[in-house]
């Protein structure tokens, strides 16, 4: 599931470039409202099981946004205690397999932002990878907040990165306060 998300992200990535456009991408609904009501009303019960995670998250986004490697420690070692008491009880067999090995990915990431003050760039490093965890939890499990997944095509050697946002305006983690508002919105997750 992870390889199939991902080579849809890659996909989207190779569209993308630097500017602060608000092009985006949305997802497409059931024409049939019971359908439609019956998948909003699953995807908020279980949006309410990732809101620690991505309180912490977004706060770690914040924190690298303003160069400041000790915030965003602190929220790596917030987002740690977050996976560990992530209650799975809710969860189908297929949700727990796909949960487990975002966790497995999601908690080593945050565990190395989290041991890492005073390098911001290896914090980073691992913001990338942690980035495509908690995206692929949110297209698992929703959310209970608009968020918008932003491109930024300049990180890692040019290869780019995603992260989320709760607000559209772009505020680059992976660039700081060198280049704010380098990137662009690629889709909306509602």
């Amino acid at each position: 599931m992870k390889t199939l998300i991902y080579s849809s992200a890659i996909s989207l990535l190779f569209l993308t470039a630097c500017s602060n456009g608000s092009n985006k991408t949305q997802t497409a609904t059931t024409s049939d409202s019971t359908g439609t009501n019956t998948v909003v009303a699953g995807a908020s019960e279980k949006g309410a099981s990732t809101a620690a995670l991505l309180s912490s998250y977004i706060k770690l986004k914040n924190a690298l946004t303003t160069d400041n490697d000790k915030d965003a420690a602190a929220a790596g070692n917030e987002m740690v205690a977050g996976f560990a008491s992530f209650d799975k009880k809710s969860l189908t067999p297929e949700q727990d397999k796909a949960y487990t090995d975002i966790y497995d990915d999601g908690k080593e990431h945050a565990e190395h932002i989290g041991a890492n003050v005073g390098n911001i760039a290896h914090q980073r490093e691992h913001f990338d990878m942690l980035s495509k965890d908690m995206y692929d939890l949110v297209k698992l499990l929703g959310a209970n907040q608009q968020l918008y997944v932003d491109h930024c095509p300049m990180f890692n050697d040019n290869k780019g990165a995603i992260w989320l946002s709760e607000v559209k305006d772009i505020k680059n983690p992976y660039l700081g306060k060198a280049m704010p508002t380098c990137g662009k919105v690629q889709e909306e997750l509602k």
